[in-house]
């Protein structure tokens, strides 16, 4: 990354403050893990002190329990790999009475991720945890590429998306992240229909749909079909969304999509994001959020910046109409500038806290 904040004095790492705010929640840092891709936290939590984390986000929650998809679950890609594992979980009542208070002891931050076939079902879903301690916010997975019923492409459905957060919204005093396909014509479209409806932040975004064929057998390598995509080689295209998304909204959006070190989690963030998700590099590597945390710190303590909430937006989108093509064709505001209102609020942000350092070393 370019410009002043590299040509500034480094500071102590300690020194860095890596607090964030997803709408009424504040994070201690903003790396958190990925649904699906930790389990419910518990599992590592011999591994990694789940209360040095941002947060967890636990596997998807439905009503029922499920089993999940017929084997093969998991195939390797070049630079990634899809999985169809089809939502396997405990079902509500178990994630209930034994996931959240074993997640209560260890302290962590707790972002429930629960999915539904209907909007009914997440309506069960949140009527039943809405008000359960423990849980800080929820992320409703709008957008599962692995299953035959309620899964992203239920979900495209604006109206629908739409008016299923505002039926949500009054269950719980706590924050809605909706997450989001990368799948979809316009993401800016469905990241605005979840603004409308009342989310207070977005996940940009889930996997990629993605096929593996073993061409001896001439079958799939998934026993599904097809599978989402993840690792770093969606790390380029889940940046694009969610700078996209990012651009059409004024809520908090968490960026996801192959973050494997601290320049990728620093990346999403110029780019927009709030916070960050890490998910597939935890299966190489299941400490991998606590270094990506420890690389994010020594990168800002090295280029001189005091908060990582100084790099959010921070991406100079010279050609920022790109994030809405159509706009000169038909005569509307180009949207893409709107969200960097909170850009702009940055830039004002980090000329306020300059002018105040440049008066204190004047007074002294």
């Amino acid at each position: 990354m370019s410009g002043p904040a590299t040509r500034r004095k480094p500071i102590a790492p300690r020194r860095v403050d890596l607090g964030v705010r997803v709408g009424p929640l504040t994070l201690r840092n903003p790396v958190l893990t990925a649904s699906g891709t930790f389990g419910y936290g518990d599992e590592y939590a011999h591994v990694v002190d789940l209360s040095t984390i941002g947060g967890v986000v636990t596997k998807t929650v439905t009503v029922m329990p499920r089993p999940g998809n017929a084997p093969a679950r998991v195939a390797e890609t070049p630079a990634g790999m899809l999985n169809s594992i089809g939502l396997e979980n405990v079902g509500l009542e178990r994630f209930r009475d034994e996931k959240l208070p074993r997640l209560r002891e260890l302290e962590a931050t707790v972002i429930a991720s629960v999915g539904g076939e209907t909007p009914e079902e997440l309506e069960t879903l949140l009527s039943a945890l809405g008000r359960e301690p423990g849980v800080a916010a929820f992320e409703l997975n709008f957008s599962c590429p692995n299953v035959a019923a309620g899964g992203a492409r239920y979900w495209t459905d604006l109206s629908r998306l739409e008016r299923t957060i505002a039926l949500l919204k009054p269950l719980t005093d706590k924050p809605l992240i909706a997450k989001l396909s990368p799948d979809v014509t316009d993401i800016r479209e469905t990241a605005r229909a979840c603004e409308r409806g009342g989310a207070d932040a977005l996940t940009a975004v889930n996997t990629f749909v993605g096929l593996a064929i073993d061409i001896d057998s001439l079958e799939s390598k998934l026993g599904r079909g097809t599978g989402g995509l993840s690792g770093p080689a969606i790390k380029p295209l889940a940046l694009a969304r969610c700078w996209e998304a990012a651009s059409a909204v004024r809520i908090p959006v968490l960026g996801s999509g192959g973050i494997a070190s601290g320049r990728d989690a620093l990346e999403f963030m110029a780019a927009g994001a709030t916070a960050v998700q890490v998910g597939t590099a935890t299966f190489l590597e299941p400490e991998a959020c606590t270094r990506v945390l420890d690389e994010m710190r020594a990168w800002l303590a090295a280029s001189g910046m005091a908060r990582v909430s100084e790099l959010i937006g921070a991406f100079h989108a010279q050609h920022a109409q790109e994030c809405e093509p159509d706009a000169a064709m038909d005569g509307r505001e180009p949207q893409g500038r709107e969200p960097r209102g909170r850009e702009q609020r940055g830039r004002e942000q980090r000329g306020r806290e300059q002018r105040g350092r440049e008066q204190r070393g004047r007074a002294r």
